[in-house]
């Protein structure tokens, strides 16, 4: 066949002009879905809270946030009766998603934070990082909540640190989920380790009076999670594994004298959606050494020894048992008014040699209303109780009121 014959009458060759469309096809269906794995969100809320206290008084630090560890017993940090108003929940966050120029999924990415300051900010409005990953495809790396956590049990209370016997903990991690379904999902992870060191009665030891102790982290934490859900809810099992290190010296002279324990921990939590849109949220966590990864937690590693007459026996560190319990009920009255009720507490199992102003047993209750008058927009108000009971039985309760005004906005662009 002559070339001319494949030739029609606007000169295009009739043989080239299928695999011409083709191509355009092909090339607008790769754009359309370059297109579709492009995302991008700002959000956040703003949050006012009135805050009024009628019971002990919590380390100046925490006064905007009921955490019962930081109760002071016997009027420790003042008087009674105190209030506050704050913004330090309001929150701002970006996310998204992106192309990577493969087949396989896109790139996703979440940076958030809020203005509860910690650490050396403790106390202060400033910024504090709750949230900042990337993710591709099985593979997670940044800081985010942990894998022993279950976020899902969280109730909806308005008050800033929530149930103290639940885990909680954002953490710098490598994750990878090798299976995840629709309604299943099963990963493991390293995280960043952090050990809460409890030099208990050392220093009452003669010749330790000016002992130095240090937390040591040589390995990362070993995290798992399975969860398997449906329209009833979810069940969920957490575990970790961790070393918990150590370092004691007596004099700046000295060496370091080293040593560890292993730190373990199971949580169980789940989520039963009943009613129309109420949620039934329970959880219960048990380990020793995990004390971190607490809402509100006591210490990882302490001394235990025997003492008889001054005489120091059988001294040795101990991964500190714990136990850690939540159950609430979420339960929407109407389409614009809810409640949350529950209780929770953590309970140490403390060492002989822990001093007597450690903490054994939190307790959390609380309950609320929430008015939601239009889309974006809610007032609540809500009651709390906590206590802290100590090492040698002493305790201390708070009964809080808090009223609270959030705005929540968000942008996808």
């Amino acid at each position: 066949m002559e070339t001319r014959k494949l030739l029609n009458s606007n000169g295009l060759l009739a043989v080239g002009l299928p695999a011409a469309v083709s191509a355009v096809l092909l090339a607008s269906a790769s754009a359309v879905a370059e297109e579709t794995s492009r995302s991008f969100e700002i959000y956040g809320f703003a949050q006012a809270d009135y805050i009024q206290d009628f019971g002990g008084r919590l380390a100046p630090e925490w006064d905007d946030a009921l955490r019962p560890s930081k109760i002071g017993i016997d009027g420790q940090y003042g008087g009674d009766g105190q209030s506050s108003i704050s913004v330090k929940q309001s929150r701002f966050g970006v996310k998204g998603t992106m192309p990577t120029g493969s087949t396989t999924a896109p790139l996703s990415f979440k940076f958030e934070f809020d203005l509860f300051g910690t650490g050396v900010d403790a106390g202060q409005t400033t910024m504090r990082l709750r949230h900042f990953y990337g993710e591709w495809g099985q593979i997670l790396a940044g800081q985010t909540n942990s894998l022993f956590m279950d976020i899902d049990v969280f109730p909806n209370t308005i008050d800033y640190w929530g149930p103290s016997g639940m885990v909680f903990y954002r953490n710098v991690q490598i994750r990878w989920t090798p299976y995840k379904t629709d309604n299943s999902h099963f990963a493991i992870a390293i995280e960043r380790p952090s050990n809460d060191i409890d030099a208990g009665n050392l220093r009452l030891i003669p010749g330790l009076e000016d002992l130095e102790v240090n937390n040591d982290e040589e390995l990362p934490d070993l995290t798992a999670q399975f969860r398997y859900g449906g329209d009833w809810g979810h069940l969920q099992l957490g575990g970790i594994l961790r070393k918990v290190g150590y370092e004691l010296r007596a004099d700046p002279a000295d060496s370091w004298t080293e040593g560890d324990e292993v730190g373990w921990g199971i949580n169980v939590g789940t989520v039963f959606n009943v009613l129309e849109k109420d949620a039934i949220r329970l959880q219960v966590v048990y380990g020793e050494g995990i004390a971190s990864y607490m809402n509100d937690g006591g210490m990882d590693l302490a001394p235990s020894a025997d003492w008889d007459a001054g005489i120091v026996t059988d001294l040795e560190a101990e991964a500190v048992p714990l136990m850690g319990v939540l159950a609430y009920y979420d339960h929407w009255w109407n389409d614009k008014w809810s409640s949350s009720i529950g209780y929770s507490f953590t309970e140490v199992d403390n060492t002989n040699f822990q001093d007597p102003g450690a903490f054994q047993k939190i307790d959390y209750a609380s309950g609320n209303v929430l008015y939601y008058p239009a889309e974006n927009l809610m007032v609540g108000a809500e009651l709390m109780w906590g206590e802290r009971t100590n090492n040698d039985d002493a305790s201390e309760d708070n009964v809080r009121f808090q009223f609270t005004v959030k705005y929540n906005f968000g942008i996808t662009l």
